[in-house]
């Protein structure tokens, strides 16, 4: 594994170290923002849930167009240096935000800049790597983006220990920014199989394969019960975590997510991606239920490494599957719509989760997520690949 490891190709590390700074520099103001939200702002989980659900569903819209163009146009670069400059951006702006609405600007156009990146980049990475690699490479990618997802709340907890206000903590966001961007110019365009047709720009999902298109209705599912991650982090504030504790309890989980990334999606191009996947949505579905009747803060700490389990095991795995479903030539938009679908889907599961918190309780919203989890790992089981 390891001599396999190191001869993966230097577009896979560039693009790793790239989403390195890059979730640093995110990770660094991500889970500050409830914080800032509830205690600064005196927003609560409706006006969460409504933030981080438009962020997102805005942002996946240009996931499908950037991953259609970039098969029309044979390009995939542009999309993925562009995505990391208007992220770049926008995130330290935060640090002049005096209204709820203009933290929603500006998590808008991060997620634009996700959206814009994403395909194209997935993209690039199958792409670049032969078949037998795949997850490897995804995984790869995924252990550098959380290790970037480690810093930056380590970061954040030792400024927040500093007595740095928060406002000044996301100025320190465009360190980061500026490292992702300048290396993902150095990134360089895949060979691409000049015999194939050039792709007339199409947005539709009917031409793709069959399972394809079932298991984009799995994966929707999946993450109706699946809303920002942002309500993680509030409710360890809500159980009496101290503010600082609050980024290292989410280092915690990048960190045991990056040091399985690799091993866990490496696994996949052995045992198979749905196996993984089923186990990972499964972990999921129990961490949320134990985190809805959790009622010690101590308990956190062992039930947020868990989920860092669940990232490990999932992320690279199910980006590998599609390259597995979907022929080469149409892979930029087969990503879009597989990121469309993930990130559309926050919109009403992050609004129905925070409706549920705020109207109900907690235990009602975590409940939910558990049972959307479990069904969707069944019908991925049984029914996704399954012959018509």
């Amino acid at each position: 594994m390891l001599r396999t490891l190191l001869a993966l190709p230097r577009t896979v590390w560039l693009l790793g170290l790239v989403s390195f700074f890059n979730d640093a520099a995110s990770e660094l103001v991500y889970p500050l923002v409830p914080i800032y939200l509830a205690s600064v702002l005196m927003a609560g989980p409706k006006a969460l849930g409504l933030i981080e659900g438009l962020a997102e569903a805005t942002g996946s819209l240009l996931k499908l167009f950037a991953g259609v163009m970039s098969d029309r146009l044979g390009s995939t670069k542009r999309w993925v240096v562009g995505g990391y400059t208007i992220a770049a951006i926008a995130r330290p702006l935060l640090a002049f935000t005096s209204i709820w609405p203009m933290v929603l600007a500006l998590r808008f156009a991060d997620r634009i800049g996700k959206g814009l990146r994403t395909a194209p980049r997935d993209a690039l990475l199958a792409l670049t790597v032969d078949e037998g690699n795949r997850g490897m490479a995804f995984g790869v990618h995924r252990m550098m983006d959380n290790a970037g997802a480690v810093v930056g709340p380590l970061l954040a907890a030792w400024l927040l220990a500093e007595q740095m206000p928060l406002k000044e903590v996301f100025l320190w966001s465009a360190l980061g920014g500026v490292l992702a961007v300048s290396l993902a110019l150095w990134v360089k365009e895949p060979n691409r199989n000049l015999e194939l047709p050039v792709q007339h720009f199409s947005w539709r999902v009917t031409a793709l394969p069959l399972a394809f298109k079932r298991y984009l209705l799995v994966l929707a599912l999946f993450t109706l019960g699946n809303a920002s991650n942002m309500f993680l982090l509030l409710r360890a504030k809500d159980l009496g975590l101290p503010e600082y504790q609050i980024p290292l309890l989410w280092a915690l989980t990048s960190l045991i997510a990056a040091v399985f990334s690799t091993p866990l999606s490496a696994l996949s191009d052995k045992v198979g991606r749905i196996r993984l996947i089923v186990g990972g949505w499964s972990v999921y579905g129990v961490f949320y239920l134990l985190l809805g009747f959790n009622s010690q803060p101590l308990l956190l700490w062992p039930l947020f490494a868990f989920y860092g389990l669940f990232m490990a095991a999932t992320e690279g795995a199910e980006k590998a599957l599609v390259a597995d479903i979907v022929p080469r030539e149409v892979l930029g938009t087969a990503y879009g719509w597989f990121n469309l679908t993930a990130g559309i889907m926050l919109l009403p599961a992050s609004i129905i989760f925070g409706w549920l918190w705020q109207i109900t309780n907690p235990l009602t919203a975590f409940g939910l997520a558990t049972c959307c989890a479990l069904l969707a790992a069944l019908l991925l089981r049984g029914w996704v690949m399954r012959r018509s």
